[in-house]
Parts: C-alpha cells; structure tokens; sequence
C-alpha cells in the first residue's frame, strides 16, 4: 500500500531573478535565445530540487518554463493573434489585454512535452504536469472567429489539450492537471458544457487526471474579489456534485486561510482530493502544525490515501525564499499527521 497523505503543488513556483523578474506575473525574461533556453532548464531543476529537499511527494516542474499559466501554452497555437490585442474582463474581476482569436485555432506540434521528458529525468517520484482548461482558455482571449461563442472555442481548445496531454503522458507524466479557476465563476456555463470540454480533454488518458479550481494568485485584484464574497465561500458548491460525477479524478479546493467550508469535500465522494493547506497569499509561512491540522479537519471527509496536501494556488508571485518555507511547511505538516496514521 502506497503511503498515505501525498504531497503536491498547485503549479507555480518563483522564477530565479536571473530569469524573470520576481514577485510578478507576466514577468518579462531576462535573457533571450539559446542562453534564456539553458536558464529555463536550469530554473526547471532548481525548481525541482526545492521540492525535493522539502519532502515534496508527487513533482511539479514549477511552470518555470512559462510566462503565464494560460497565454504561454496558447502562444505555440496556430489562429491567435498575439500582435493585435484586446481588452477583456478576466474571470469578472480584472481587465487586461489578451491575445485575439482570428482563424482556427490548431496545434501543429507539442507544447510542453520535452519540458515534461525533462522533468521526468529529475526525479524518480510521481511528477505531474499542469495544463491550462479549455474554460479558463476562453476566458483569457477575445475571439472575432468563432462567432463569440464561447463554447465553440472551448470545445477547439479541449481537442487540442487532448492532444497535447496523450503526447505528456506518453513521456512519463503520472498526473495531468487542468486548471479551472474560471469554474468558480461561470457557473451556468460550467453546468452547460464547462465539465464536459474539461473531460474532453483528458479523454482517454492513461495517467491520473486532475482539476485546480481556485480563488486565485494572491494578487490585489483577487484578495479584492475574495474580500466582497462573504463570511461563507460556497462556489465550489456549484461544481463539485457535477465533477463527483465526472471522470476526473482528483480536485482541488482552497482551504486555509479561506472562507471555504471545509465539509464540501463530502460532495466529491470517491474522489481524490488535493487540499489547499498553503495559503498564497500572505508572505507568512505556516506552521506544520497548522498545515497538520487543516489535513487533519480534511480526513473528516475524505480517506488518508485519497488526501493529497496542497497550495492554495500558484506560488510564482512570492519571494523563493517564502515558497521554499511554505514548501517545507507542507511537508513536514503532512508528515505529522502520516505519524498520528502509523505511517511515520
């Protein structure tokens, strides 16, 4: 029986300063051509190491290799125009100028894959490979192609990342995670086609499958949105009984130092759960003890070897120093409870 209570990052992690510039998203390279290859490589491995040396269990490559957890991946697509962008609202919270859909959009080769087969050679351990949802996709474009249907485009998007997630696993990938913030806002699409696009896109992989659906990166706009949401945050309430009934298999939700009630993870009965006891954002590294404990509250609904610790979001905008802590926090808190199990 495999040990319970694993260990993961959501995704990101803080790029080197020789790399991008810190504590930033959309973070310009520093370098450019063959050396600004070779520096990602060495961010990748760095990034790993970290995890390592923290007690990390299942491997992220820190998206180190990606500007931005969305825009990076569509920029190796054919039908976006990167040139001539527009301004549109992302998730309802923010405005920014995204790239515009102008024709079909196709991947004519892989995005991530040899990243991934890097990855794959740093570690022994179970590694997992991030992949932005055909929902949170839409929502980070402005499309004059597809007739603004947003659904048109997400079910074009969910074939490619179908694509692109067979190539992953085949290079050795153990879990495939799709990130969907856009789930807690939509609602009435998700319902519609969101979890549906999503399924699309891991059809018929042979690895593990997994879906992110947060409140954010610890930036202003979001702390803002999440300040006028209320004493009690109940979206996930909305899509969870929908992914319960989905082929994904495992889901995140945001806990520490969030309004989430922690008993709606009873509605995502026999899945594997990725618990967010790492807060994103504040610069405070927890405790273990206080990881520990939201873990803990989490076994209440949810079996140890269906437990997986995690962040709350991306970690990329945070000093290293802080998320190396926090990487250690999360570690050592997952130990202490594996202890109390008998798995010590």
């Amino acid at each position: 029986m495999t040990q319970p209570i694993a260990t993961a990052i959501a995704g990101s992690l803080p790029k080197p300063a020789w790399l991008a510039q810190p504590e930033k998203l959309w973070a310009p390279w520093q370098l450019s051509g063959e050396a600004l290859e070779q520096a990602k490589i060495d961010a990748m491995r760095l990034a790993v190491d970290d995890q390592l040396r923290a007690g990390i269990t299942i491997i992220g490559d820190g998206e180190q290799t990606r500007q931005h957890f969305v825009t990076t991946f569509i920029e190796h697509l054919d039908g976006v125009d990167f040139v001539h962008r527009k301004t549109v609202r992302i998730r309802d919270r923010y405005d920014a100028e995204v790239p515009t859909v102008v024709g079909p959009v196709a991947r004519k080769r892989p995005v991530f894959v040899e990243d991934a087969r890097r990855l794959r050679l740093l570690t022994n351990q179970p590694i997992k490979f991030t992949l932005p949802g055909p929902m949170t996709m839409i929502d980070t474009l402005y499309d004059q192609y597809y007739g603004g249907s947003r659904e048109k485009l997400a079910w074009a998007f969910a074939e490619i990342l179908n694509q692109e997630a067979h190539e992953l696993a085949a290079a050795g990938v153990d879990v495939v995670q799709f990130d969907e913030p856009a789930f807690n806002v939509f609602f009435d699409e998700v319902r519609d086609w969101g979890i549906k696009t999503l399924e699309r896109a891991a059809a018929g992989l042979p690895c593990k499958t997994a879906t992110h659906i947060c409140y954010g990166y610890g930036i202003e706009a979001n702390i803002k949105w999440k300040q006028g949401l209320g004493a009690e945050w109940r979206q996930y309430e909305q899509t969870f009984p929908l992914l319960a009934q989905s082929s994904i298999d495992q889901v995140s939700l945001e806990c520490q130092n969030s309004h989430v009630p922690m008993e709606l993870i009873g509605l995502l009965d026999g899945k594997e759960v990725m618990v967010g006891a790492i807060d994103v954002a504040t610069h405070r590294v927890e405790t273990p003890e206080e990881v520990a404990a939201t873990l803990r509250k989490a076994l209440q609904w949810v079996k140890p070897h269906r437990l997986i610790g995690c962040t709350n979001c991306g970690m990329v905008p945070l000093p290293r120093a802080v998320a190396r802590g926090k990487l250690q926090a999360l570690a050592a808190g997952a130990a202490l409870v594996r202890a109390e199990l008998g798995w010590g």
